[in-house]
Parts: C-alpha cells; sequence; structure tokens
C-alpha cells in the first residue's frame, strides 16, 4: 500500500529564486538550509502561482528575481496573489571568481541561496502610472537614437562620393539636407540619389515622430505641474530633462537619503581602503546612463549660474581635474534637487557677485 510523501510546510517560510526568461522560469527553493526542489516551467505568471501554491501549501513564500526585460508585471502578480517576491539589480547577485559556468539552474541557486541569507535587497518598483509615463521618455530617447544612426549612415555614404570632408562635424538640419541632396543631384547617378532620398526620408519621418513625443511630453508636464516645476526650477533643467528625471525618479519617497539617490543614479565614486590610506576611484555607473548624462550636462550649465556649485566645481578641479569635478557637481545639484522635491520648495540659485 502507497504511503503519502508529501512534505508538510505549515509555517515554514520557503524561498525560491527564479530565472525568468522569454520562455521558462528556472526555479530553486530552499527550505531550512536544504535545496528542496529545483524545476523549470514554462513562462507563464498564472502557471507559477499554480505551482507554488500547489507544491508549498501552508508555507510562507519569499520569491526574487533580476530586474530585466520582462519589467515588474511578474512582481506585481505575485504580489496581487499574496506571494512575497522582490526584484534586484543582476550586479548585486554575488558571484565567485572562480565561478566560470552559468546556467539557468546554477541562476537560480545563487538568487534563492543569497535570498535566504538576507543578502538580496529588491530594487525601487515604480507603480504603473509612472512606469506608464517613463515609456514617453524613454521612447523619445530610443528615437533620438535611432535619428543619430540614420544622419551618420547618410554621412558616410556621402563621403563615399566626397561630398562631405573627413572633418566634418555638422550636426544635420534640413538646410544642410537639402544643400546635399542639391549636390547629389548635380552627380545624376539615380542609384546613388535613391539611397540618399531613403535616408533623408528616414530622418525626416524621425524628426516629425519627436516633435509628436516632444508634444506629448508637454502634455506630461501639465498634467504633473507641481513635480515638473520642481525639476524645471533647477539650473540646467528644461522641459524635456525635467520630464525624463520626473519619469524616472518621480517624487524621489523611494530614497531614504541622498546617498541613495547617488547610488541610483550611478554617481557613487568606488573606495579602496587598506589601513589608513583611501583612494577614491570612478564612479559606480550603476541605472540608466541617460540619467548621468542629463545630470552632468545640467551641471555644465549650474555652474554658470550658481555660485556655490561654481564653487565646488573649482575646488574639485584643483585636487581631481575638470571631468571629476563636474561629476562632483553632478551629485551635488540632483542632492539638492531631492530636498527641493522632499519639501516641496523650489531651487534657489545662489548668484554670483555683481560689480558695481
Amino acid at each position: 500500500m502507497s504511503q503519502d510523501t508529501k512534505r508538510d510546510y505549515t509555517g515554514k517560510t520557503v524561498f525560491i529564486g527564479i530565472d525568468v526568461h522569454k520562455k521558462t522560469y528556472s526555479c530553486a527553493a530552499l527550505c531550512d538550509n536544504s535545496i528542496i526542489k529545483r524545476d523549470t516551467l514554462p513562462a507563464c505568471p498564472d502557471g507559477l502561482v499554480t505551482y507554488i501554491h500547489n507544491t508549498f501549501p501552508e508555507a510562507t513564500v519569499k520569491t526574487a528575481y533580476e530586474a530585466g526585460f520582462l519589467g515588474f508585471y511578474l512582481h506585481r502578480y505575485l504580489l496581487k496573489n499574496k506571494i512575497d517576491n522582490i526584484v534586484v539589480h543582476p550586479a548585486s547577485i554575488e558571484v565567485s571568481c572562480r565561478d566560470r559556468v552559468k546556467t539557468d539552474k546554477r541562476d537560480a541557486l545563487k538568487i534563492v541561496t543569497q535570498l535566504a541569507a538576507g543578502r538580496l535587497r529588491g530594487i525601487y518598483v515604480p507603480c504603473s502610472k509612472q512606469e506608464a509615463r517613463r515609456s514617453i521618455s524613454r521612447l523619445r530617447a530610443n528615437t533620438m537614437t535611432s535619428r543619430t544612426r540614420v544622419a551618420l549612415r547618410l554621412k558616410s555614404l556621402l563621403f563615399t562620393q566626397n561630398l562631405i570632408q573627413n572633418d566634418d562635424d555638422t550636426t544635420i538640419t534640413l538646410k544642410w539636407i537639402n544643400q546635399k541632396y542639391g549636390e547629389v543631384k548635380k552627380l545624376n547617378t539615380p542609384d546613388f540619389m535613391y539611397t540618399v532620398e531613403h535616408y533623408i526620408a528616414q530622418w525626416k519621418t524621425l524628426t516629425e515622430e519627436l516633435k509628436q513625443i516632444q508634444n506629448k511630453l508637454q502634455q506630461q508636464s501639465k498634467s504633473d505641474a507641481t513635480l515638473h516645476a520642481l525639476y524645471e526650477s533647477a539650473p540646467g533643467i528644461g522641459l524635456i530633462h525635467g520630464r525624463e528625471l520626473a519619469n524616472e525618479l518621480g517624487d524621489m519617497n523611494q530614497f531614504k537619503s541622498a546617498k541613495q539617490v547617488f547610488s541610483f543614479t550611478g554617481l557613487t565614486p568606488s573606495q579602496y581602503s587598506s589601513g589608513e590610506h583611501i583612494r577614491y576611484g570612478s564612479i559606480s555607473r550603476q541605472g540608466r546612463s541617460v540619467l548621468r548624462k542629463i545630470l552632468i550636462e545640467a551641471a555644465w550649465v549650474a555652474i554658470t549660474k550658481d555660485k556655490h556649485l561654481y564653487d565646488v566645481y573649482e575646488q574639485l578641479s584643483k585636487r581631481r581635474g575638470k571631468r571629476r569635478a563636474i561629476i562632483g557637481v553632478a551629485r551635488r545639484l540632483i542632492g539638492r534637487i531631492r530636498a527641493c522635491i522632499i519639501s516641496n520648495t523650489r531651487y534657489t540659485i545662489k548668484p554670483f557677485p555683481t560689480n558695481e
């Protein structure tokens, strides 16, 4: 007579690491410091929830997976079904220097082991509304990249016919395009003209799309006027950059300190300490590079308008050079922006003294 050998998980905590892919979820479960289950499931959130509830009934289940292409739908679905889940930054998962083998099962095992040991922290997960808003600003960034690629391809093509010089760094405009198109016509080569026209049409289409996206961002700024005004009050921050920062960072209540903002934007310097010696290296570069680009561009403008930030730049540049100095200014700038948003006050610029 067969006996039911199903394990009783009543009152126990089960940790599950999930390695997420487009078609599969690789799962590793740990309980009482022992691996109890390893399975690969079809990539279906409903199927994963059913698997967890059926396999570990009456248990407290905690799960984790890496942030990536999947976004946060799975995270929200797990929470909705009363499963405690966190999304972790891939760089925060510890990897042994001798670990040369990477498989889905091993990745799931690393996640669950470090999750059970309390060595993983969840990243900030935006609400659905903020995620939808930032998709517009990210669309603009992707469209800008696409237009730049088309412009470079057009220049490369013109270079093959000696229509531009090798040191030409002109920013492509409609006026520039019309001028070059006139030069192409004089070559009287229909096939070459067809290719040029194709790239020009692409550039014009993407330019028109950018105008439409900018209008959408302007509408966003009006519907989110209070928060947007606080971001735009900072020196060097205009409509587009203000929208991108507002969409990515929100009201900043998720950051308990300025250091967390620095870490999120990748502006925290690395540190090497030994005994009494402390040496700071390059910044961590975590998070989205577009945020650092915006803040560094804004910092260059800010030092021309804000006396305090200019003094900071002068002091840092003497010790660390101009490049590191402007990063230090960008770090202070986002710290001050956070303080303004938390206190709901506009950015106050310390003006340069006037010579009378």
